[in-house]
C-alpha cells in the first residue's frame, strides 16, 4: 500500500508541474519569440552598448546585457527556416557577429567609430527590411 501511494503522490507532483512549469525554465533567455520584435529588442540594446561613453558607470552592464541578447538571439533563431531566408535576418547576423567578436576581442574598448557608422546603417537596413516583412 505504502509503495502505491509513493507512486500515486509521484504522478500527483509530475502533472501539478507540468500544469504550473518551472519558472525560469520555461523562459529560459529574454526574448518574447517574435521574430521582428526580437530583433528590434537586440537592436537597441546594441545601439545603447555601442553608444555608452567610455566612462560611463552603466557600460558594463549594457555590453553584459548586449552579449547576453546576441545569444539568446542566435540560440533562437539560427534553425528557424522561416527566418533563415530572411534579409533582415542575415544583416542583423552580419552586425551581431561583428559586435560579439569586438567585445571578446576588445571587452574594455569601445566600439570604433568607423564599426558604430557601418553598424548603424545595418541596423537602419534591417529596420526598413522589418517594416516591409522581410
Amino acid at each position: 500500500m505504502k509503495r502505491y501511494l509513493s507512486r500515486l503522490w509521484a504522478i500527483v507532483l509530475v502533472m501539478v508541474m507540468s500544469w504550473i512549469g518551472l519558472p525560469g525554465i520555461a523562459a529560459a533567455d529574454s526574448l518574447t519569440g517574435t521574430y521582428r520584435d526580437d530583433a528590434l529588442t537586440v537592436i537597441t540594446v546594441m545601439r545603447q552598448a555601442m553608444n555608452a561613453e567610455k566612462d560611463d558607470p552603466n557600460r558594463a552592464a549594457l555590453t553584459t546585457e548586449a552579449r547576453q541578447k546576441i545569444n539568446d538571439f542566435a540560440a533562437r533563431y539560427r534553425r528557424r527556416s522561416s527566418v533563415l531566408k530572411l534579409n533582415s535576418y542575415t544583416t542583423i547576423r552580419t552586425a551581431l557577429n561583428s559586435l560579439a567578436g569586438h567585445y571578446s576581442s576588445y571587452p574594455n574598448r569601445p566600439v570604433p567609430d568607423k564599426m558604430k557608422k557601418r553598424l548603424e546603417d545595418e541596423f537602419r537596413q534591417v529596420e526598413i527590411a522589418l517594416n516591409r516583412g522581410a
